[in-house]
């Protein structure tokens, strides 16, 4: 499998997808991909001026994305794509959709046999076995927590170290724990924004200039870098 998996589009200041595009032109290599968009988890806007939005920072590194509602049968417009992106938004928004349009087994089928697979934000949630630590609210039901298992692990993406002035709530670092510790066997990594993980070859690397936060139940949560070995989440 090949995976570009970023924590958020766009950090402060930049534009949207400002600094994930030089990634993004290095994992679909030099020659011009047209990729599948999957804009579902877009909620307050439509799907046609996400798809825009994203064609715009796809077109200035030499990629194309179509998006998969422009497709009457979206099953088929799977099978058939040389890349499969994404898009943050609504997590829950994002994986009822996909439910509804029986796409969950189709995109994991398809990614297992070697397509591209480039999610940020909710789309990287996805990737994982479960949606189960996203931080959205659940604006909608979907019928199951399950995601694509493209990998073992939990992403917590944007995940945030700060504990706002005058906030008595819980942390995401304590919200993590309870998660670990109703599902034990779990690694949760905590992917700070302005980075990324990819997976080729059966390797695992992070990208950017922080560190991710690493739980599982039973032990210290850790920090690794991007010159650390990562391979135990495989």
């Amino acid at each position: 499998m090949r995976l570009l998996l970023i924590s958020n589009s766009t950090n402060p200041g930049e534009p949207y997808l400002g600094y994930p595009k030089e990634y993004i032109r290095e994992f679909l290599g030099k020659e011009p991909v047209k990729a599948l968009f999957l804009p579902y988890a877009a909620v307050t806007f439509s799907y046609d001026a996400y798809e825009e939005k994203v064609s715009e920072r796809f077109r200035e590194v030499g990629h194309e994305i179509v998006s998969i509602h422009h497709f009457a049968d979206p099953v088929k417009a799977i099978m058939k794509a040389s890349a499969i992106v994404v898009g943050g938004g609504n997590t829950w928004k994002l994986l009822k959709t996909l439910l509804d349009n029986n796409l969950i087994e189709a995109v994991r089928q398809k990614v297992i046999s070697g397509t591209p697979y480039i999610g940020w934000s909710a789309g990287s949630n996805v990737a994982c076995p479960t949606i189960m630590t996203t931080n959205d609210m659940p604006v909608v039901e979907p019928e199951s927590f399950k995601a694509f298992r493209l990998i073992p692990f939990q992403i917590n993406p944007h995940y945030l170290d700060a504990n706002p002035a005058g906030h008595a709530g819980e942390t995401r670092e304590q919200r993590i724990e309870e998660f670990i510790e109703v599902n034990p066997g779990i690694y949760v990594v905590g992917l700070r924004e302005g980075t990324l993980l990819t997976i080729e070859n059966n390797k695992i690397n992070l990208a950017g200039p922080r560190k991710a936060r690493i739980f599982k139940k039973g032990k210290e949560p850790s920090e690794l870098g991007k010159d650390d070995d990562l391979s135990f989440l495989l």
